[in-house]
């Protein structure tokens, strides 16, 4: 048999073992989440002792997770959509003035955009909280959508700055020989150009934000603005009877980043890869 026949037969039968293990490894990865899905509509709930199919499926634990965390998941959903619009009012020109201007203090400022990425969230909480507790900031939206903000703001200023940098230098100079300020071609050409880049940023500060524990649990000391993230944290303890409830909680709040991802999948894809090719 010719080289070019043993590399094909080899070819073939690579490709059902290929499938087959990445096909383990989906199986592996998304079963608890199939698990979840799988408790959430069980009638008991039971954690221990729970059949393989929901047989005789049971939407009571989302009836009382709507109705015990409903109002949590609409503030999640408050806070993390707020999140994403401040960090990107903030982040977007930041990206653009720090990819367009030179200056001799720029290679330290990103340095020190990076560094602050480094930072441990339990540090920032700490310091955040002695703040917010002097100006009445905590147990609110606007402290949780600021404390959060400052994960995606560093993270949004380095992905639309890779993007920024290849934008073609013609076609701002083009706008301002029609007479387009600064302002205005950054409202019009520059961020319709990086929308890729955009989403991106977007989208990250959205999953980090709807994800958050530490700064929930730290900023908020009542039950009056609770993300869903701590509301599920109180499901939990050492007597958990009906993990139906729970389940169907941790359900709900997967849809909407789940959701998004999908939505917004080729467009993250592209955003993340833009910068890197010149």
């Amino acid at each position: 048999m010719s080289s070019a026949g043993l590399i094909g037969a080899s070819r073939g039968w690579r490709r059902p073992v290929d499938a087959a293990v990445g096909i383990l490894i989906l199986a592996v990865l998304l079963f608890p989440v199939y698990w979840m899905v799988n408790v959430s509509l069980q009638p008991g709930g039971r954690a221990v002792g729970t059949p393989w199919f929901p047989l005789n499926p049971d939407i009571g634990g989302y009836v009382q997770a709507l109705e015990e965390q409903g109002a949590n998941l609409i503030t999640s959903i408050i806070v993390s959509l707020g999140s994403v619009v401040f960090s990107l009012a903030v982040a977007a020109p930041a990206a653009y003035a720090l990819a367009k201007f030179r200056s001799r203090w720029l290679t330290g400022l990103l340095f020190a955009i990076l560094v602050s990425q480094m930072v441990p969230g339990i540090v920032v909480a700490n310091a955040l909280y002695s703040m917010y507790n002097q100006l009445g900031l905590l147990n609110s939206v606007v402290g949780l959508i600021i404390a959060d903000s400052s994960a995606g703001i560093p993270f949004g200023i380095l992905v639309m700055r890779a993007f920024m940098m290849n934008i073609p230098q013609s076609i701002v100079e083009a706008a301002r020989v029609d007479g387009a300020g600064i302002i205005r071609t950054f409202w019009s050409i520059v961020l319709p150009v990086s929308r890729n880049a955009l989403i991106t940023a977007a989208m990250f500060t959205f999953l980090f934000t709807w994800g958050d524990f530490l700064f929930a649990l730290t900023l908020t000391t009542t039950a009056d603005v609770r993300p869903v993230t701590l509301g599920l944290y109180s499901y939990l303890g050492s007597y958990v009877n009906d993990w139906s409830a729970v389940m169907a909680t941790a359900v709900l709040a997967s849809i909407p980043a789940i959701a998004m991802l999908v939505a917004a999948q080729k467009f993250i894809a592209a955003g993340a890869t833009g910068g890197a090719v010149k």
